[in-house]
């Protein structure tokens, strides 16, 4: 017999009462319709009749126990004249009346065994209505005894169990699940004890093989008697050949290199009992050292350039695995990630686009600023721009200079009038000198360097207001004579003078 916990209550026992009585409040005899019990405790059965105006007058009440397929048995009697009365059946001896008493005729059956579970009767005799009865059912609960265990198999074709999970002795019977990460089949069996009790054996099968050796399923027990299913975590135990591979190589194998070993690793159950390393052409080569799982290459060297065998025993068979091994004459060139490259490019690219950017931005900011500059300053002849003519008020300028065929010969003067100006703005000179000139990149380096040196070398004219208007704007110095190549065109077109002084 399987020993429980004994019940306790979740209500006062008289708020129940009341509770239970009102759902049959239909009759006259008030009973608890269910009640529950575990093998060992006490029970009581309550029974009262309801008679508001005391019009119905009551000489007996009697218990009866329902056996269902077997004849009906009086199991306690109380009559006010007579007594309390016990009639022989199979709980004589553990029931009893709670108190000698038509108004409270409850019994209490103690201890409750398995067997006293079913339908028992509260019967009134009664006048003038006769016999009055309440029906109350006692359900005996049996907490069973579970667990969960591996079955030892082996690996093969066939679908075999491979777990089992029992629940024993429990009242009603308990429900089994199984949680897996694989699919399986589950089988379940019912066995109905001689005590009432019953037994469930539920099992796991699929068909077994080396990867699902030490796997875990979970075994759940679900129960009337327990808060929470009961789980059992079940290791799988399957006995097969072993499972091997190798470790080790990191396909950079050149020739020289010290230090390059083999690893073969292996699961068996039961456990390898020898590890044996072999090479293709059948000897293996002499700067390698073999230490049991461990194959040491010494120095790489091209006798290495074979394949290697690993082959692994234990009671269940023989497994092996090869790996070929491929000698490089040297390392091999560092790998370029060709995300970084292309990470690489495209910035690159963005930079480059920037630079020419900028660039072109400040050329075209300068070229805007010389056209700026002229249409500030209106347009001029392009020879009185270099030249820088003054206007001497009636819009022509004067241009005197020197010129020598040669430094042997006598100088020759030339002179030109007439040399139309155009009118000046508040009356300064609009010539750019030479500064603005390099300022607006119109010459290259060279042409710099000339200019640098004429404006620190030569001396420029001054105009004083009283002499005469119709000094000539240019004036050569005395002791200078211009040579044959002494004009030089510029790139808009235009003629300067290399040792010319302009105001």
């Amino acid at each position: 017999m399987v020993m429980a916990r004994r019940a306790s209550p979740s209500l006062p026992a008289a708020a129940l009462l009341l509770l239970l009585m009102q759902a049959v409040s239909g009759q006259r005899v008030k009973v608890i319709p269910e009640v529950t019990a575990y093998p060992g405790d006490e029970v009581s059965l309550r029974c009262s009749f309801v008679d508001p105006n005391g019009e119905v007058k009551k000489s007996q009440v009697t218990w009866i126990r329902d056996l269902y397929h077997e004849k009906k048995q009086n199991i306690a009697v109380y009559n006010p004249m007579f007594g309390e009365s016990y009639p022989e059946s199979s709980i004589k001896g553990r029931v009893s009346f709670r108190t000698s008493s038509l108004d409270d005729p409850t019994i209490v059956i103690n201890p409750v065994k398995l067997e006293d579970e079913g339908s028992y009767i509260c019967e009134y005799a009664t006048y003038p209505s006769g016999n009055e009865e309440g029906v109350t059912k006692l359900y005996v609960l049996a907490k069973p005894v579970n667990y969960g265990e591996a079955i030892q198999v082996q690996e093969g074709p066939k679908l075999v169990p491979v777990a089992r999970c029992v629940s024993s002795s429990g009242k009603p019977p308990a429900e089994i699940s199984w949680v897996s990460s694989f699919p399986g089949n589950i089988t379940t069996e019912n066995q109905t004890n001689p005590n009432g009790t019953v037994t469930v054996n539920s099992t796991f099968s699929l068909v077994p093989s080396g990867l699902i050796h030490d796997y875990v399923i979970t075994c759940q027990v679900h129960h009337k008697t327990l808060a929470t299913p009961e789980k059992f975590n079940i290791k799988l135990n399957v006995n097969h050949s072993p499972l091997v591979s190798i470790s080790g190589y990191d396909d950079n194998w050149y020739l020289g290199r010290e230090g390059a070993s083999l690893v073969c690793q292996s699961r068996a159950n039961p456990p390898a009992t020898s590890v044996t390393w072999k090479a293709a052409n059948g000897k293996i080569p002499d700067s390698v050292q073999v230490n049991g799982e461990i194959l040491q290459v010494k120095k790489v060297d091209p006798s290495v350039n074979t394949t290697f065998i690993c082959e692994v025993t234990n009671s269940m068979g023989v497994s092996q695995r090869e790996l070929s091994v491929f000698v490089r004459e040297s390392p091999p060139e560092r790998q370029v990630d060709n995300a970084g490259v292309v990470a690489g490019a495209v910035i690159g690219s963005l930079l480059a686009i920037f630079v020419v950017g900028g660039v072109l931005a400040a050329l075209f900011m300068c070229r805007r600023r010389q056209r700026n500059y002229r249409d500030d300053h209106g347009t001029y002849d392009t020879k009185t721009r270099v030249f820088g003519a003054k206007n001497n008020g009636t819009g022509v300028g004067t241009l005197s200079y020197k010129y020598c065929e040669s430094s042997s010969e006598a100088n020759t003067e030339k002179s030109s009038n007439n040399f139309h100006v155009p009118p000046l703005n508040y009356g300064v000179s609009v010539a750019p000198t030479a500064q603005d000139i390099l300022l607006g990149q119109e010459l290259d380096d060279v042409e710099k360097s000339k200019f640098s040196m004429l404006e620190y070398d030569e001396n420029y004219d001054r105009f004083d207001e009283n002499v005469n208007e119709n000094r000539p704007v240019l004036q050569i110095q005395d002791h200078d004579c211009y040579l044959d190549d002494d004009m030089e065109s510029q790139r808009d077109g235009s003629v300067i003078s290399r040792t010319a002084v302009y105001v």
